[in-house]
């Protein structure tokens, strides 16, 4: 091979890996800052083709999308000084990248450290100015909304990073204090199922006292009715028998004693002597014409 055609094919291979070396791709998920010699001289390229000094500039890519932090679980005293264990995670992602790459080297281990410790001076200061109802259901919102403003703030200003939202996955009591609040909400509740067992009881008692007040009332309404239609039937009858007795007086006579023999003579071995001479034979005598 002759030298020209050898320097050739070198200096093609020069010209080749320079120019792999000066061409780079910012893509549109991404964040960037080109460097010389570590210092910043281009911060936030814009997503597309770029060119760079081979060598002489460096190019740093960071993600651009919303990351996810999820925070250690932390203990805070509430107002009360109520120890509380707190469970939360935060969205971000970066917004200045020059200020990010400066206060975190372009690690985002050593982001996600430096935010979880502002997240839990934050969340600590919040928890302490309120009590536990608050914060477990009150104002658990206004907590996190105050939260995110503070963060978002100091994040932005030290780290070059946006909050997008703080939230508590979980919220838990000490052991001991879950021990003790179980037994105030069982001894509040017992108290409350006494209190209402006594005022059904009551309730119960008024109703029975009722429903017998309104059973006299009703037995003696019945009584009194059906007096007033035994007497209406018994003046009736009485009527009856007055005009029966008046058409034919010797015949209702004799009915009225055949009723008193049938009733004093109602058992089996019961006798009855007559004399033939009596008033008895007499009238059966001449109601079937025999003399």
């Amino acid at each position: 091979m002759k030298p020209t055609t050898l320097f050739g094919l070198i200096a093609l291979l020069l010209v080749v890996m320079v120019g792999s070396k000066s061409v780079y791709i910012i893509k549109e998920t991404e964040r960037a800052i080109k460097l010389r010699f570590g210092e910043v001289v281009e911060a936030d390229i814009k997503p597309g083709l770029h060119f760079k000094i081979p060598f002489v500039n460096t190019i740093r890519k960071f993600e651009g999308r919303i990351m996810t932090l999820d925070a250690r679980p932390q203990a805070f005293l509430t107002l009360e000084k109520k120890r509380l264990i707190v469970d939360s995670f935060v969205k971000w992602r970066i917004d200045n990248v020059e200020k990010y790459y400066t206060a975190t080297s372009g690690d985002e281990f050593r982001a996600a450290d430096l935010l979880s410790s502002r997240i839990e001076t934050s969340l600590r200061n919040q928890f302490g100015e309120r009590t536990l109802t608050e914060v477990v259901s009150g104002a658990r919102e206004e907590v996190m909304g105050a939260v995110i403003r503070a963060l978002s703030q100091l994040a932005q200003n030290e780290l070059g990073i946006e909050v997008i939202d703080v939230r508590v996955k979980r919220i838990e009591l000490p052991q001991e204090v879950s021990s003790s609040v179980y037994e105030r909400m069982r001894t509040e509740r017992l108290r409350l199922a006494r209190e209402l067992r006594s005022r059904g009881k009551e309730l119960a008692e008024g109703i029975r006292a009722d429903a017998d007040r309104q059973r006299t009332v009703i037995l003696a309404d019945a009584f009194r009715e059906a007096e007033i239609v035994r007497g209406e039937g018994d003046a009736e009858a009485a009527g009856i028998y007055a005009e029966a007795f008046n058409r034919d007086a010797e015949f209702y006579g004799f009915y009225r004693s055949l009723n008193a023999y049938r009733e004093a003579f109602s058992g089996a071995g019961d006798l009855f002597v007559l004399d033939p001479k009596s008033e008895f034979f007499r009238y059966l005598n001449s109601a079937t014409g025999n003399q």
